[in-house]
């Protein structure tokens, strides 16, 4: 795949994006070269074809694809690089596949620092050799000055899925219990109090991570897990009311078994929001039997990724399939979906 491209070497300490970057030249090609093939190493990536050719185990295929806009790039805790792997791994994790491969789109912006898209590019190939996961093949395209936001990243996940499982947001039934894998709102309060200058005593830090090895010891504990999200966009409860209009169920909540960070309560405190619809990028959603939750909680305790896992709620029987919830008051609210943004470019 090396070619000698007879040009200067890259600038990545002072260098910037230009529209040569996009051109399709030898400009492009030294883009690929010195940075993204350099950064995503790997068999398949040295093909150097317009696609990837790879193995798969047997079982059924899975993919998923986001696209990645998050502002600001970085944020305590990652930044849009290993934010764009962790998101769609997850995706492809929650139907209990295991993420295989990955497809990396990038738009730049003409006069983005090469120094940043060096360092976003480094912090997707961490994030991916953390996950055992190869990004086998990917795009560039550059736009002009002020047509795009420094840049924006879409990823496709490959993932097989073995035979038996059957995870699906239609599959809630009535008397599940619901499980919450850790804190919620972590990732939409740290992006939120950047953006505000909001200080804390203790920092708020995103929860990006890819969550494919929590999923795989919990289908080890329980087999039969039903349904599997990650409340991202929209937080938990718009999350769970997805659930519910699928499965065509209720739930009841209780609040204060909910974990939320002392951190993230009061920033949602100071900004009038509800940590409920905040955004999280580490954390994930189980619904099984009641029969098993014990059993898959404590699989999830047992994980790093689900250390403060907790029991949440039931589902019930409602023909509106409302999601409510018992507050720390002793009433009972509905827990509607999100109205509006709460926090616009989140990831």
């Amino acid at each position: 795949m090396k070619r000698n491209l007879n040009i200067r070497p890259m600038d990545f300490k002072n260098g910037i994006i230009n529209l040569t970057h996009g051109s399709g030249g030898r400009a492009s090609a030294q883009l690929i070269e010195a940075l993204f093939a350099a950064a995503f190493d790997n068999e398949y990536l040295r093909q150097g074809n317009d696609q990837a050719v790879f193995p798969v185990s047997a079982g059924r295929m899975v993919v998923s694809t986001d696209a990645h806009v998050i502002s600001p790039l970085f944020f305590p805790g990652g930044d849009i690089g290993s934010l764009s792997v962790h998101g769609t791994i997850n995706d492809v994790a929650m139907s209990g596949a295991t993420p295989l491969y990955l497809a990396a789109s990038f738009i730049l912006e003409e006069g983005f620092p090469l120094a940043d898209l060096k360092r976003i590019v480094d912090s997707m190939a961490r994030a991916a050799r953390q996950a055992h996961v190869d990004i086998v093949t990917g795009d560039t395209k550059v736009v002009e000055k002020g047509k795009g936001d420094g840049v924006f990243i879409t990823t496709t996940g490959i993932g097989v899925l073995p035979e038996g499982v059957d995870i699906r947001g239609d599959r809630a039934m009535v008397g599940d219990t619901v499980i919450v894998s850790g804190t919620i709102g972590d990732h939409g309060m740290a992006i939120m109090a950047l953006r505000e200058s909001l200080a804390f005593e203790t920092s708020l830090v995103s929860d990006t991570a890819a969550l494919h090895t929590l999923v795989a010891a919990m289908l080890k504990a329980v087999p039969d897990i039903h349904v599997l999200r990650d409340p991202t966009r929209g937080g938990l409860a718009t999350t769970l009311n997805e659930i519910a209009r699928q499965s065509k169920v209720g739930m009841m909540l209780n609040e204060a078994a909910i974990p939320v960070s002392p951190e993230v309560n009061a920033a949602c405190e100071l900004l009038g929001l509800d940590p409920l619809y905040a955004a999280n990028e580490g954390k994930l959603v189980a619904l099984c039997a009641e029969k098993d939750a014990e059993r898959l909680l404590s699989a999830m305790r047992a994980h790093p990724n689900g250390a403060n896992a907790a029991i949440i709620g039931r589902v019930i029987e409602d023909e509106h399939h409302f999601v409510q919830m018992k507050t720390a008051f002793g009433g009972t609210r509905i827990v509607d979906w999100l109205t509006g943004e709460q926090l616009p470019r989140i990831c």
